[in-house]
């Protein structure tokens, strides 16, 4: 409080200090003797604290900001006088007759319009947070870097990159559109897969609509078995003989196979009635160990004394003299001179084997051509195969046969044979497309419990 009337006093005793309010004088602002109070206590604060004077001169300042743009102490004397010379020639001319109006004079505004136009002179405080930008100092410290190193000349990684960058041969043709009623023209089905990029390449690649390439591995089919196969001549309704006996032959074949399969598992689980155990053997087994404790006891007493002599004569190993050592190693460089001069001889020896060496490498290479053919052959059988996709193997479908007596003479005779569902299924599986599977066997969780009913019970 006590600084606000400082500044009031002093800016009120200014020689140039001018109120708009006529009726407020400079000298009252500030009075002249100052009330001693005592305002040690709260109570008093408010009672002998007089702030009129104090919001008067604020009004007065806030008016003159709001009408002038300022204080008019502060202001120039241009801005606030002028030098009356009068009236113009523009200003004596008279308005014409009739009350119309010059083609350049402009019309005054609406007195609506004038009130609602902003009279305040004081300028908009600034907005701090729409002058503020996220990372500020960051990015001028770059902007900084970049005329450091453009400065010295250094050209930056990414422009550096555009630079280098191929050019791309943007000058390409616009398709001419050709008339619906050409002949030539190229057939477009509008039902097909592809898709025709009209656009430019680049502008693709650039915003990311460019269609990915299909892999061809994707385009391959699991297996080059059709999916529906035909049956062989002899299944027809009303076939030949010839090809009807090749067709009995094959299923003939199929079951003879099967039978020697399970004919191999009966004979590798059968029991054989000579292992069947006997009183003798039984006998045998029993007394087995207790015969040959005697032998026992001599192989333990001999395994002792061999322990023993073994034990002398790791003791009575003596070092062995320098002369020794010096005819050891003697031996063995001599050993390593008559290896060195026999592989020397091997090495001379293969000089005049050169052309069975060169008929060997031949017969290694046609052999090594001979195994990727077999290969080859085997990789394009495996397509034809149904392949092992689970745990399960897959088992092939029994022939759809009839036998000579069964054959019908008509369409209208004849007897359906198989499922066209269970035929669609063993189809997806052979054509790896699907595992082969088999049905879930549920087991009870709990047991069942059998209780006799009261009627029951009466009637037994």
């Amino acid at each position: 409080m006590a600084a606000a009337r400082r500044l009031k006093r002093v800016v009120t005793s200014q020689r140039g200090f001018l109120t708009l309010k006529p009726s407020l004088d400079p000298a009252d602002l500030v009075s002249s003797r100052r009330k001693r109070v005592n305002k040690n206590k709260k109570k008093n604060w408010n009672k002998h604290s007089d702030i009129n004077a104090v919001e008067d001169f604020l009004e007065d300042v806030r008016h003159q900001e709001r009408t002038t743009g300022g204080l008019l102490s502060e202001k120039p004397d241009d801005s606030l006088f002028f030098l009356d010379v009068g009236q113009t020639e523009k200003a004596e001319q008279k308005e014409p007759v009739g009350g119309r109006r010059g083609k350049g004079k402009a019309s005054r505004p609406l007195r609506i319009d004038l009130i609602l136009q902003h009279d305040s002179l004081i300028p908009p405080p600034k907005d701090v947070l729409s002058y503020q930008q996220p990372n500020a100092k960051k990015l001028r410290r770059i902007a900084q870097k970049a005329e450091e190193l453009a400065a010295k000349g250094v050209v930056p990684r990414s422009q550096k990159r555009l630079l280098n960058r191929q050019p791309v041969d943007r000058t390409v043709k616009k398709a001419v559109v050709e008339a619906n009623n050409n002949p030539d023209r190229e057939y477009y089905d509008i039902w097909g897969q592809e898709v025709k990029d009209s656009a430019d390449p680049w502008y693709l690649q650039q915003t990311g609509k460019k269609v990915v390439k299909r892999p061809a591995k994707l385009n391959q089919k699991p297996s080059v078995i059709p999916a529906v196969e035909v049956i062989a001549p002899g299944g027809s309704y009303n076939p030949d003989f010839i090809s009807h006996q090749a067709l009995l032959r094959e299923a003939h074949e199929v079951e003879v196979k099967k039978q020697k399969q399970e004919a191999k598992i009966e004979r590798q689980v059968a029991v054989n009635k000579e292992d069947i155990a006997t009183e003798e053997t039984i006998l045998r087994e029993q007394v087995e160990g207790l015969v040959e404790e005697v032998n026992d006891e001599e192989a333990a007493a001999a395994n002792e004394a061999d322990e023993e002599t073994t034990v002398g004569a790791i003791a009575v190993a003596e070092k062995k003299t320098e002369r020794q050592r010096k005819k050891e190693r003697a031996e063995k460089i001599k050993e390593q001179r008559r290896l060195a001069s026999k592989r020397q001889v091997n090495q001379k020896q293969q000089l005049f084997q050169l052309r069975s060496i060169k008929t060997s490498i031949k017969q290694q290479e046609q052999d090594t051509k001979t195994k990727q053919i077999k290969r080859k052959a085997k990789q394009e059988a495996e397509k034809a195969q149904p392949r092992r996709l689970g745990k399960l193997k897959f088992q092939a479908p029994d022939l759809e046969v009839q036998l000579s007596d069964e054959l019908a003479g008509s369409l209208r005779q004849l007897k359906p044979e198989g499922s066209i569902l269970k035929d669609r299924f063993k189809s997806l599986q052979k054509r790896n497309l699907i595992e082969p599977r088999e049905r879930a066997k549920f087991k009870r969780r709990l047991k069942l419990k059998y209780v006799e009913k009261r009627a029951f019970k009466e009637i037994t």
